[in-house]
């Protein structure tokens, strides 16, 4: 695990995403200065996880509107984008369903026009479960620095044809170490917020935390690497280091 950390924050440096942290008004986790030449809604200031009883509250502050922005629809899955807010934590995929050690386990929110990867909702309320992908929603992802994605990028990892490992009872059936548990996010001015229970939440506080926002793009021949990271808008901590802590 601390090789596939340490090759994602080589990326992170690489592409020059490196921020200092400042005194914000914000209360505990990882403070990142604002960058005013960011995208504002994805510009990261605060990112913080906060437990209560069996409950993760899963935090990041934008300088901008959270969530004004999505992806421009296509009407195609083949190439299509997804906008994203993510908490990448040490927390074993195992522990939300996953096998062990299948790679860094991040809770996500995100938004695509043209898929819907939540087929057990229907987040619009439209009597349908298949055309709410545009609506912001969460998942659990597993990830992996992936070369076929580009030099040091990741991947959500991708399920091998033939092979059945272990899956959370929400998988959405895709083809990937991704799951869709059902929470719903909350989005207000610049924050963003989705809440968590867990079995033990122990696995969070004993764990470390960052924050990132980033454009992910569906493969265009819609074949392994299925959903790569194209796109790093920022991250909190400047180089993945997971450096938060629960609480603190």
């Amino acid at each position: 695990m601390r090789q596939k950390l340490a090759a994602i924050g080589a990326f992170a440096l690489a592409i020059g995403c490196a921020h200092a942290h400042d005194g914000a008004s914000h209360t505990g986790g990882i403070q990142t200065k604002a960058n005013p030449a960011a995208r504002a809604d994805f510009d990261i200031v605060h990112t913080r996880i906060s437990t209560e009883g069996n409950v993760a509250t899963f935090h990041m502050a934008v300088s901008g509107k959270a969530g004004r922005s999505r992806p421009t629809a296509t009407g195609k899955l083949a190439g299509s984008e997804v906008f994203s807010y993510v908490w990448p934590t040490s927390i074993d995929p195992y522990e939300v369903g996953f096998e062990h050690g299948a790679g860094i386990l991040a809770m996500a929110v995100t938004a695509h026009p043209d898929f819907d990867d939540t087929p057990l909702y229907d987040e619009n309320g439209d009597g349908r479960r298949d055309n709410d992908g545009n609506l912001w929603h969460s998942h659990w992802v597993v990830l992996k620095p992936n070369e076929a994605c580009g030099p040091g990028a990741l991947g959500v990892v991708d399920i091998p044809e033939g092979r059945k490992p272990r899956l959370p009872k929400t998988w959405p059936g895709l083809p990937l170490l991704l799951d869709s548990p059902g929470w719903s996010p909350t989005l207000e001015a610049g924050t963003v917020e989705v809440k968590v229970p867990f079995d033990d939440i122990g696995i969070v506080t004993a764990g470390g935390f960052d924050g990132v926002t980033a454009g992910l793009r569906v493969n265009a021949s819609v074949h392994a690497p299925l959903l790569c990271v194209v796109d790093v808008f920022k991250i909190a901590s400047g180089n993945l280091g997971l450096p938060g802590k629960a609480n603190l």
